[in-house]
């Protein structure tokens, strides 16, 4: 049934959720590499995702997928979690938490652009202003504020920052035929995804870190970012009477990031983070205009 107070309380939770990752990222990061943090979060997430199929009668729907369905969550799952959370984690590992939170916000623009070859959508005078404005904002992180002087602190990191909205607006668009349970296909994806994971690990890391700081970072990161995040949300948006109240919750989440940021990862934040955050959003809120939500 619609219950907008319902709809509320879990986009609110999904929100305080999303604003604990990004300094749980960054913590996690200080002990493990990149992989490892993905492998084990992926491990996480399937327990967190399994647990609630298992507890909604759901977790049948597993054994009834067609092996066309398997098929496209091994090319989903290639996608997200795994090319995503290793492009994102690896620039997690080179930017400071505030700058490549905010980077990441710019996937809606991403997702604006792609549309247009792979979906054949054209670009109106509302969208164009959005990108503007929104990448405006990205210059201003990557640079400090020094936007005339065009000297990124980590052209690296925020190349990979940027890459990893690409990937994220591909699994969007490849994924929205997608017309199974999505929380089942979600944890189909998952497991499509973790032997592409372990062989990297095993390739590239060690898949046993000695850091248990870094197995429980792991774990919180499975359990809320890839996990307990992406079913209160769906919840959020099924119970919602009015989705656009719901959705504009997301607008909360970076500034509520900073803040934690600034006290549990001890990074200072910088006014040309508050600044570029501030255009990056206002970009997506003109590309939110456009349809009216």
């Amino acid at each position: 049934m619609k219950d907008q107070k319902r709809a509320t309380r879990y986009g609110l939770a999904t929100v305080a959720m999303w604003s604990t990752v990004a300094s749980a990222f960054k913590l996690s990061l200080a002990h493990l590499t990149p992989l490892q943090l993905l492998l084990y979060a992926s491990l996480a997430s399937c327990l967190t995702l399994a647990g609630i199929l298992a507890a909604t009668g759901r977790l049948g729907a597993l054994r009834r997928f067609t092996p066309a369905q398997w098929r496209r969550s091994l090319y989903l799952g290639a996608l997200n979690p795994f090319l995503y959370y290793t492009i994102l984690f690896a620039a997690y590992d080179l930017l400071p938490a505030q700058e490549a939170q905010p980077l990441n916000y710019t996937w809606a623009i991403t997702l604006s652009l792609l549309a247009v070859p792979m979906l054949g959508q054209k670009l109106r005078s509302r969208d164009l202003l959005a990108i503007l404005v929104s990448y405006s904002g990205v210059v201003v992180i990557s640079t400090h504020g020094e936007v005339l002087g065009m000297h990124f602190a980590s052209p690296s990191g925020v190349a990979l920052a940027l890459v990893s909205t690409v990937i994220w607006a591909l699994y969007w668009i490849l994924g929205a035929r997608d017309d199974r349970d999505p929380v089942a296909g979600l944890l189909a994806n998952f497991l499509c995804s973790l032997p592409l994971t372990l062989l990297a690990v095993l390739c590239f890391s060690d898949p046993f870190p000695a850091s248990w700081p870094g197995l429980a970072g792991a774990a919180y990161v499975g359990v809320f970012e890839m996990g307990l995040a992406f079913v209160t949300w769906l919840t959020a948006l099924k119970c919602a009477e009015n989705a656009a109240r719901v959705a504009n919750l997301i607008f909360l989440s970076p500034f509520c990031s900073l803040l934690l940021i600034h006290f549990f990862v001890g990074e200072a934040i910088l006014p040309s983070t508050v600044v570029g955050l501030g255009l990056i959003l206002a970009g997506l809120g003109v590309q939110r205009l456009k349809t009216g939500q």
